[in-house]
């Protein structure tokens, strides 16, 4: 099932837009892994590709035909491009070292702190008890 003519017209054209042209990249067939069979096993399907001037590296075996995971991985390609030019690598830095924060282990004053919040919340709560009248 090769790509339409349209869909590598709109990625020649994205490559034209990100000034990329087919000589930065640097294209390797290599065998694929995992489910797929005798298909995945004879043939070089997985495609990776590298991005010269950047650096940047993509390897795609999504799909069992090499013509479709081509595509895919220039696809991907751009899209890691893009992102490095217009700075979105910063932000999600940004995101995953918010993540590595919240997941890390609080400090023994930090526990502490947090226990004697929830012991004066507990009392409270106490006071809030129904009220016995006795006679």
């Amino acid at each position: 099932m090769p790509v339409s003519s349209g869909k590598e017209a709109a990625i020649a054209q994205r490559m034209l837009e990100l000034g990329v042209s087919e000589s930065d990249i640097e294209e390797t067939f290599v065998r694929s892994s995992g489910p797929g069979g005798q298909k995945v096993n004879k043939t070089s399907s997985c495609v990776y590709l590298l991005h010269i001037p950047t650096g940047l590296s993509v390897k795609c075996q999504r799909e069992r035909s090499q013509a479709l995971n081509r595509y895919l991985a220039r696809r991907l390609l751009l899209d890691k491009i893009e992102r490095a030019r217009k700075g979105f690598v910063e932000e999600e830095r940004e995101k995953i070292e918010k993540i590595r924060r919240q997941k890390r282990k609080r400090s023994k004053r930090a526990k502490e702190k947090i226990l004697t919040d929830k012991h004066h919340q507990t009392e409270k709560k106490v006071l809030r008890g129904k009220i016995t009248i006795e006679e």
